[in-house]
């Protein structure tokens, strides 16, 4: 097994494009999942709660093994289709309904996403993936590669932190009441870092895998860590 400062741009990869396709799917079945709220057991949380720490797994996998670089074109790819899907559903229900077709109401509710509702999402996932990605990457080099478990849950603490804050008080302040709107923020935050922590030993098993197949364990020394150039 290689380890590698850089990976090398022009080498074959076998799963890198799959788990690109697997992230931004998750992340807009999510976003559309929240808009139910769920009471289950002790937690109220949006329905979206429920996959979208999928995503933070990816994001670990795709940093432990192809680095933050690949990781960053990832993010990026994620946040452009969650933003045309946003644009796109808002149009739609803009456009005149036919006549004989009866379910504005529907739509609205469910599809129908507020610009407050976009700008926090987008906001929270930006920030949030970022981050996750940025602290795996510097506590690998910290760790010298030892020690997965705690790179994956501490950045997952960090970044789901950043994440469900930013999105909750963006979307919900002022319009749910503050024990629900504290009840949402406690309850999102605990289910996405304990399913990150109840994960790890698929995360575990996925980081051997990858790392074996495709030849790569990617240490960030040199990156630039800029989020906003997809530059090397």
């Amino acid at each position: 097994m290689s380890k590698n400062i850089s990976a090398p741009e022009r080498i074959s990869l076998k799963y890198y494009d799959i788990i690109l396709g697997l992230f931004v799917a998750v992340l807009l079945i999510s976003n559309v999942a929240s808009s139910k709220v769920l009471d289950l057991g002790p937690f109220t949380f949006d329905g979206g709660t429920i996959l979208f720490p999928i995503s933070y797994i990816f994001g670990d996998i795709l940093t432990e093994v192809y680095g933050y670089k690949r990781s960053r074109r990832v993010i990026w790819t994620g946040f452009l289709a969650a933003f045309l899907m946003s644009v796109v559903f808002i149009i739609v229900g803009k456009l005149p309904s036919a006549a004989d077709w009866g379910n504005q109401d529907a739509y609205d509710k469910i599809l129908g996403l507020t610009p407050r509702i976009v700008l926090a999402s987008l906001i929270a996932y930006f920030a949030g993936e970022f981050s996750n990605s940025y602290t795996l990457a510097k506590l690998k080099i910290m760790t010298g590669g030892k020690w997965l478990w705690t790179r994956t849950i501490g950045s997952t603490i960090a970044g789901e932190g950043i994440d469900t804050l930013l999105f909750v008080m963006i979307a919900f302040y002022g319009v749910f009441p503050p024990d629900l709107l504290l009840a949402i923020l406690i309850s999102n935050y605990i289910f996405k870092v304990g399913f990150e922590v109840l994960c790890t030993p698929l995360t575990y098993y996925l980081v051997g895998f990858l790392k074996r197949s495709e030849g790569l364990d990617t240490y960030d020394y040199t990156t630039d860590f800029n989020p906003f150039t997809l530059k090397a």
